[in-house]
């Protein structure tokens, strides 16, 4: 079992009084130039966001002495994803993209940093599109309703019913606003229906983009009251159609596009267990990745030459580890263990959701291990370009 500790220096990019973070593992935090790494800014750490918090929206200057550059604010976020905050592909350099609340709604502003012009789409966004021109969204007041620490608390009367077909998936245009509900609630329990499906709760989460953007991918959940919920795994085209069950065997958590049909999950098959496993989209193929090397769920990513996968660990005795995992050779490298103290709310821990930087030689993340939640990024070029 090829595996060994090469512990790097983490720098932290963010400094108090306030506590800062990015959110979830999915999207680079560094504009296209590599001079500024977004952010989100809070006065507190120790509690769930209650409705009238605020957060502010910034970048830190990375050739500037870590200057940070206040941007805007928003009231929809959260501990986890943040407010899916992320730079623009169809403008990397200059425009980001976040989710706010506007009177009895939410909606997304893409925003220009350096002259701070805004333009409001009419729905919030969860997943961009790789090409910037469309993006997946949900309901995030159900999502809240089922898995509080992933959606947003403040219009709780928009969370719906416990089936609905007018909830579900909305494509939004993200150069026109235009939005539509393409896969409902109500069309997905049909698909290979289960007796615990009836008097149960369903919502979706954790959506993502393929590589070439022709598929998108998103989690099916259902429980019944506090039980512990079941996932699985589909897919779909941009448009809604082609819907397929790529994984159902009870739990399906952290994932990641590899080129435009591969999937890489933490899941459970019947008959094998919990593992990273590779799915091939629309088909039975299903490969173990580190079957040896990996032995917890974590938020894994392919580096941008899809050499790397980094991800990390949830706590044990207190700390998380941080990931480099070598896919040529099955060889994992762990590259820090951080500090990480049980909260009394599992709402607001810190995940370290690491992230790449786009020339893959750096990794950011969010870590409490000095007391204060802050913002990190370590140089794993020695390691990578070995």
């Amino acid at each position: 079992m090829p595996k060994m500790d090469h512990y790097l220096d983490a720098v932290p990019m963010t400094r108090g009084p306030k506590f800062h973070w990015f959110g979830y593992y999915d999207k680079f935090p560094w504009d296209a130039t590599g001079r500024y790494l977004l952010s989100l800014e809070v006065d507190f750490m120790d509690r769930v966001p209650v409705p009238g918090d605020i957060a502010g929206i910034g970048m830190v200057d990375l050739q500037d002495g870590l200057q940070w550059i206040p941007l805007g604010q928003t009231e929809a976020f959260n501990w986890q994803q943040g407010t899916h905050l992320q730079w623009m592909p169809t403008a990397p350099d200059r425009e980001i993209i976040y989710n706010h609340l506007a009177g009895d709604k939410y909606v997304s502003i893409i925003q220009d940093v350096h002259t701070g012009e805004k333009r409001e789409i009419p729905m919030p966004i969860y997943a961009v599109s790789r090409d910037g021109k469309k993006a997946v969204s949900l309901n995030f007041s159900r999502v809240h309703s089922t898995r509080p620490g992933y959606g947003y608390n403040h219009l709780m009367h928009l969370a719906g019913p416990d089936v609905s077909d007018e909830d579900g998936v909305w494509i939004v245009d993200l150069q026109t606003g235009e939005c539509r509900l393409i896969v409902t609630i109500e069309q997905v329990t049909q698909i290979a229906p289960k007796d615990n499906m009836k008097g149960a709760r369903h919502w979706f989460n954790h959506m993502q983009f393929c590589t070439d953007d022709s598929r998108f991918l998103f989690l099916h959940r259902w429980k019944h009251g506090s039980e512990t919920w079941e996932t699985r795994l589909l897919t779909a085209n941009p448009d809604g159609s082609d819907l397929y069950l790529v994984s159902d065997h009870e739990m399906i958590s952290h994932f990641d596009w590899c080129g435009p049909d591969k999937i890489l999950a933490w899941g459970r098959r019947f008959g094998i267990g919990d593992r990273y496993f590779l799915f091939t989209d629309q088909s039975d193929e299903i490969q173990i990745v580190g079957e040896d090397v990996f032995s917890c769920d974590g938020h894994c990513s392919y580096s941008p030459d899809g050499q790397w996968i980094l991800t990390d660990t949830y706590p044990i005795g207190h700390k998380r580890t941080l990931i480099l995992y070598r896919v040529q050779d099955n060889t994992r490298i762990d590259v820090g263990r951080f500090l990480s103290p049980p909260v009394p709310d599992n709402e607001f821990r810190c995940d370290l959701h690491p992230r790449w930087s786009r020339d893959g030689t750096k990794v950011c993340f969010d870590s409490v291990h000095s007391g204060q939640r802050q913002l990190y990024v370590m140089d794993v070029s020695d390691i990578v370009g070995a």
